[in-house]
C-alpha cells in the first residue's frame, strides 16, 4: 500500500525527478569481442573506471546470508582480483565473519556510474592462512593495521570515549611495531562460479553478458536486461 501523505508525495516525486547516468557518454560492450574468461574483462573495466574518474572503483557491496537464510550487506573494499578469486579482509568474528563461517556463499556487486557500469560475482567464499591475513594488513596503511588491532567488530558499543581510548592504544601500537598482526583478522577469497557485466544503454537496450563456470571452463550467456 502506498502511502499518500503530502511527505511521501514529495519524497516519490523528488526520486522522480532524479536522472540515471544523466550526461554520461557511455561506452559500449561487445559481447562478441569479450575474453573467454571473466577476470580480464573486470580487470579492464575497474581501471577504465578508475581513468574515467570514479571516485573509490574499487569499492562494493558484499552480500552474505545467516544460517537461517536471513541476508545482509555491506560496503567494503577489494584487495586483488586474480585466478583464486576476488579477495577481501574483515574479522572473523564480525557479523560477516559469523556469517561466511556459517554459509560461505556470498554474492560482490560493483557499480561505476560514471561509465553506466555493474558487476556481480557469486561463489563461495574460502579463507586465507594467517600468514596471508598478516602480509595483507602489512601491505596496507598504518590506519588499516591500527583498525584491525581495535578488533570488535560488530560488537556492540557501549560510548564514543571507549572507541576512542581502544582506536588511540592500536594507533600508538601500529605505529610502535608495524610487523604486529591482528589474530582475527582474515583474508577471504570469493571463488566465482558466475559473473555478469552490465553495461547501460541510453534507450534501456542494456547489455548483460553472464559467465557461468563448468568443468571445461567459461560459458557466456548473454541476458535480456
Amino acid at each position: 500500500m502506498t502511502t499518500d501523505d503530502p511527505a511521501s508525495r514529495d519524497f516519490r516525486d523528488l526520486l522522480h525527478s532524479l536522472r540515471v547516468w544523466d550526461g554520461v557518454d557511455l561506452p559500449a560492450l561487445d559481447p562478441a569481442a569479450a575474453p573467454a574468461a571473466p577476470l580480464p574483462l573486470f580487470r579492464a573495466w575497474l581501471r577504465e573506471a578508475a581513468a574515467a574518474g570514479q571516485a573509490e572503483p574499487h569499492v562494493m557491496t558484499l552480500a552474505t546470508a545467516d544460517a537461517d537464510g536471513r541476508p545482509s550487506a555491506r560496503v567494503l573494499t577489494l584487495h586483488d582480483a586474480d585466478e583464486d578469486g576476488w579477495h577481501f579482509g574483515t574479522h572473523s568474528t564480525s557479523r560477516k565473519g559469523r556469517e561466511l563461517a556459517a554459509r560461505p556463499d556470498a554474492a560482490l556487486t560493483f557499480y561505476w556510474p560514471v561509465q553506466a557500469r555493474q558487476v556481480r560475482v557469486e561463489g563461495t567464499v574460502l579463507s586465507g592462512t594467517p600468514e596471508a591475513a598478516t602480509a595483507d594488513l602489512h601491505a596496507r596503511s598504518t590506519g588499516a593495521l591500527a583498525a584491525a588491532l581495535t578488533g570488535r567488530m560488530s560488537e556492540v558499543l557501549a560510548s564514543r570515549a571507549e572507541l576512542t581510548e581502544a582506536s588511540e592504544s592500536a594507533w600508538a601500537r601500529a605505529e610502535a611495531d608495524p610487523t604486529l598482526s591482528a589474530p582475527t583478522w582474515t583474508l577471504y577469497a570469493l571463488v566465482p562460479r558466475e559473473v555478469e557485466f552490465f553495461q547501460g544503454d541510453a534507450r534501456r537496450r542494456h547489455v548483460r553478458l553472464r559467465y557461468r563456470r563448468s568443468d571445461d571452463g567459461w560459458v557466456r550467456d548473454l541476458l535480456w536486461p
